[in-house]
């Protein structure tokens, strides 16, 4: 439903609206219509932009800037009937460029006898832009590949005939090759973007990006614009594939990123995606054949990568839902801490024994110095019913991360679910799908969306830099709510997540020592995942995985002077060891984002 209300808002296409508000009612039209529009007022663009406004004296450093790797980038644009006016600043931007060492390789299938000449002005006047006149249209990837084949560029530039590049698009390309001990190393770059009107006037829905992400780029083309590959590399892998026109760049991207040793990330809008009423960015109905191009596209990338998964469309137009196979069907064991709270361990419990379609699992409860006796009770009646839950006791006082080792220490499965007694499952495939993505050869960590009671986020991603430490992203937002980028709804990677509700590999637990102990409440998890990370393993948000989390029930809240000050001195020994890694920023997060405030908020 949220879908459709933003598609009424973008195409104003006010009978599905009707059809909404008949369904659903007003006040959930109205709520989610402003829940929205607050949203994205949020961000402050238009001041960001402002702030951020290259000057002219800049624009001229840049032109003065002699590099020690100089390498010719070719621009390539197929052209196709376009309008005279966007194709006039579509090649002027280029010219505008304040990095000279770039060719135009525009291959133009029109049918409209004014585009050629038009672009042949522009040859005659410039000779870095080259032209070639098609016999017929062979299709988007047919015509792209004809201007491919005149680069002759170190680096080839994808570029639509319709959009815009900033004058220091190609100059921060360059700046990236330079830097030190990467001169021309980077195999893949990107950068982030924005949509502008189709009068060019007004700027929109930045696209402020994370580094490179799989599992974000499995979820969506999150990439697009502006995409830049060596050329050997694109050599390689071949051109664009007609087979999937209409998302052929999605598939290129898939087949230069498996293929890419270093894949860099810009962050900088450099590229103005033009949205008007025949562009994917304006009207997404008007392409619809391309989201099937686009799953059939990541089907065939999961192929190549040797990964069994299927592949669906969402009610999300372009995004698509991977669930991959969990071959062999092997042991969850599933942690719990627990003193005493049975009401809340058993709800906890009987949620997965109900609920759950994976059927492979043990509990291990970890049982801490309880002092009721119907607690004892309750363990005895539920080892007695269950052969797979066992008990096991933690004599010692109470250390979140060494009951944790304790239990793994008793588990025998292959993959370990660290879970608070304190939550409850909701979605009856949340184990299936964690654990098809924790099976994947590149996956050290996998963590779940978690909900308060209220039906609000309590996870959905750990950012590192908040409070010099880290912070939930998206918390309180309502359980529908998109998120930024989409990020709250689809599969992708962050730097951390919580364990409230954590999977991993039983060896990757093994092999960084497991839970560190001098973090014996808080900073456990994130210190865990960056000690996976570490190991160069992934760590993803599973946005399929759906927990309800009843947060604290059973140790209560940081909220005495005691428990504070234990907090800060853990966040300080946190800092010691992972200082250089938070202050660097982190790289599934953007820079331009403000570490100070709420999560994903511009610094302006």
């Amino acid at each position: 439903m949220s879908r459709r209300i933003i598609d009424l808002i973008k195409i104003k296409n006010f009978k599905k609206g009707i059809t909404i508000i008949k369904t659903y009612g007003f006040k959930v039209f109205f709520s989610k219509l402003f829940g929205i529009l607050r949203y994205k007022s949020d961000y402050k663009y238009n001041a960001w932009r402002k702030a951020n406004q290259v000057r002219e004296a800049e624009l001229e450093s840049q032109r003065r800037t002699e590099f020690s790797y100089e390498p010719t980038i070719s621009i390539i644009v197929p052209t196709y009937n376009t309008p005279e006016r966007f194709l006039r600043e579509m090649i002027e931007c280029v010219q505008a460029q304040t990095y000279t060492k770039w060719e135009l390789c525009i291959a133009d299938g029109s049918t409209d006898t004014k585009t050629y000449p038009l672009i042949e002005t522009y040859c005659e006047a410039d000779a870095r832009i080259k032209l070639k006149k098609l016999d017929k249209n062979y299709g988007i990837s047919g015509n792209t590949n004809e201007a491919l084949a005149m680069a002759t560029g170190d680096y080839v530039a994808l570029f639509d005939h319709d959009d815009l590049l900033t004058p220091d698009a190609l100059y921060y390309v360059v700046e990236a090759l330079n830097e030190p001990g990467e001169t021309g190393t980077y195999d893949v770059l990107y950068t982030d973007e924005d949509r502008i009107s189709a009068n060019g006037k007004k700027h929109m829905d930045p696209f402020f990006k994370p580094d490179f992400s799989i599992d974000f780029l499995r979820t969506h083309n999150y990439i697009t614009h502006f995409f830049v590959v060596k050329r050997t590399l694109l050599d390689q892998v071949g051109g664009f594939d007609a087979t999937y026109d209409g998302a052929q760049d999605y598939d290129l991207i898939f087949r230069c990123t498996e293929a890419a040793e270093r894949i860099k990330h810009i962050p900088r809008i450099v590229y103005h995606w033009r949205s008007h009423k025949n562009s994917t960015a304006g009207n997404p109905e008007s392409k619809l054949y391309a989201f099937e191009a686009g799953k059939r596209a990541l089907e065939a990338h999961l192929k190549r990568q040797g990964l069994e998964a299927t592949v669906s469309h969402t009610d999300m137009w372009g995004v698509y839902d991977v669930r991959y196979a969990t071959p062999g069907n092997p042991l969850i064991s599933i942690i719990i801490p627990n003193k005493d709270h049975i009401e809340d361990l058993d709800k906890c419990v009987q949620s997965i024994y109900e609920k759950s379609s994976y059927r492979e699992f043990e509990f291990i409860v970890v049982e801490n110095n309880s002092e009721e006796q119907k607690t004892f009770d309750y363990y005895k009646k539920m080892e007695a019913r269950h052969d797979n839950f066992h008990v096991v006791y933690w004599k010692g006082i109470f250390n979140y991360s060494a009951i944790n080792n304790f239990g793994a220490e008793h588990a025998k499965g292959d993959f370990l679910l660290l879970l608070n007694n304190d939550t409850e499952l909701i979605a009856p495939d949340s184990l299936s799908r964690m654990l098809g993505i924790c099976m994947r050869e590149d996956v050290g960590i996998v963590g779940a969306k978690l909900y308060y009671p209220d039906d609000t986020i309590q996870h959905a991603g750990v950012v590192l830099g908040f409070g010099g430490y880290a912070g939930h992203v998206f918390h309180g937002y309502s359980k529908d709510n998109y998120g930024y980028m989409l990020r709250a709804v689809v599969t992708n990677n962050f730097s951390a997540v919580t364990a409230a509700c954590l999977m991993t590999k039983r060896d990757v637990f093994d092999s960084v020592g497991g839970l560190t102990e001098a973090f014996v409440v808080a900073c456990n998890d994130v210190d865990y995942c960056l000690k996976v990370r570490k190991r160069q393993k992934l760590v993803v948000f599973c946005a399929e995985s759906e927990w309800y989390h009843y947060e604290s029930k059973s140790r209560g809240y940081e909220d005495t002077p005691e428990k504070k000050k234990r907090f800060d001195g853990e966040v300080a020994r946190f800092r010691d060891l992972w200082a250089d890694v938070v202050d660097a920023g982190d790289p599934y997060y953007n820079p331009n984002f403000s570490v100070q405030y709420e999560p994903f908020k511009l610094k302006v």
